[in-house]
């Protein structure tokens, strides 16, 4: 049986770019799939036609076993959904913007006001409440437009990058709100750049990229694609790079990273804290004073340079104005292009 929200195949055109490639998701009840990739990648066309907000162009995909395309109203009545920008009411205060939303899913009066009471009080907007939305800062606004998709707890619920813009307290107070509904049985697609946040929520992790899924699997096995550990070491004296370089590369599993400015060597390994002691224990054999010494996992950088040659924030003007004559765009180049066509048709939509 498919699972709570599936696609197969899912294609999405604007124009001559493809911003979903023949996407294919498969997220079981009850669980929480991570869908991450950079600027532009196609992970909110994704969303927007999982919510019907889109039509695709080809494939197929059915939430909560209701089919997008022939059952949208049906679909609509089955999920939440919290967008990357927030959509609140700015003429009505926090407090009638979530009873609003409570009475147009046909709560009553009472249910609604004690929805919106807990609501506000969870997301640290009490003192607020009967302030009008125009009046909030723009992490207030995106903490109301939050509140507002939890107002019901449907069995399926689409979050697109919801904690960008958010402080570290309230980020955790909406991770908590994720997990206790997860716990209640809600599925939930979220779409992220922040791998901790992938680490925390999600039971699975898709990656996107060009309009395609490239790779799929728990946090652990993604961070395990770039090479699982690494050591890194900060050397006090610069001269000492070449030789902490080489040194690195006989413990290493993979190409060693330096970074000349910060006297930072970086190389992939194995082993965990027994190599890292032999590390040590090498560098002092050697008389190479360091700074700074650790073992860590990949961040979510690590992992998206690894599978797609790039970092997740895609500065897409990075080669604007540069010198040089004219000639073909490079395949980077051309890249940058096609998510910036991406972000601005969808934008139109």
């Amino acid at each position: 049986m498919p699972g709570a929200i599936y696609a197969e195949g899912l294609v999405k055109t604007f124009g001559d770019v493809r911003a979903l490639d023949g996407v294919d998701l498969d997220v079981p009840e009850g669980t929480v799939l991570g869908l991450l990739g950079p600027n532009g990648a196609g992970k909110t066309t994704a969303v927007r036609v999982l919510t019907t907000l889109l039509q695709p162009d080809g494939g197929r995909a059915t939430v909560a076993g209701l089919d997008v395309v022939r059952q949208p109203d049906d679909v609509r009545r089955a999920i939440g959904l919290s967008g990357q920008f927030a959509a609140v009411d700015e003429y009505l205060t926090g407090r009638e913007n979530l009873r609003m939303v409570g009475q147009l899913y046909q709560m009553n009066g009472r249910a609604a006001k004690a929805r919106a009471d807990e609501l506000l009080e969870r997301f640290n907007l009490a003192d607020a409440a009967d302030r009008t939305a125009k009046t909030y800062s723009g992490g207030m606004r995106r903490r109301l437009d939050l509140a507002a998709a939890l107002v019901v707890s449907p069995p399926v619920m689409f979050m697109d990058e919801p904690t960008t813009g958010l402080d570290p307290r309230n980020r955790q107070a909406l991770w908590e709100v994720i997990e206790e509904l997860v716990a209640g049985g809600t599925t939930l697609l979220l779409t992220t750049q922040y791998l901790e946040e992938a680490d925390r929520l999600a039971h699975d992790i898709c990656v996107i990229d060009h309009g395609k899924a490239i790779a799929r699997g728990t946090s652990d096995q993604l961070k395990a694609q770039t090479g699982g550990e690494r050591v890194e070491v900060v050397v006090h004296d610069p001269e000492h790079l070449a030789t902490t370089t080489e040194l690195l590369r006989g413990f290493g599993k993979g190409e060693v990273s330096v970074e000349n400015h910060t006297r930072k060597v970086t190389v992939p390994v194995s082993g965990g804290a027994k190599l890292l002691a032999e590390v040590i224990r090498e560098l002092d054999t050697r008389g190479i004073e360091i700074d700074d010494i650790g073992l860590r996992r990949p961040t979510l950088d690590d992992v998206f340079i690894s599978l797609t040659g790039h970092a997740a924030e895609v500065e897409e003007d990075a080669e604007a104005g540069q010198g040089g004559p004219p000639g073909p765009a490079s395949g980077a180049t051309k890249a940058r292009a096609q998510k910036a066509r991406v972000r601005h048709e969808e934008a139109a939509q």
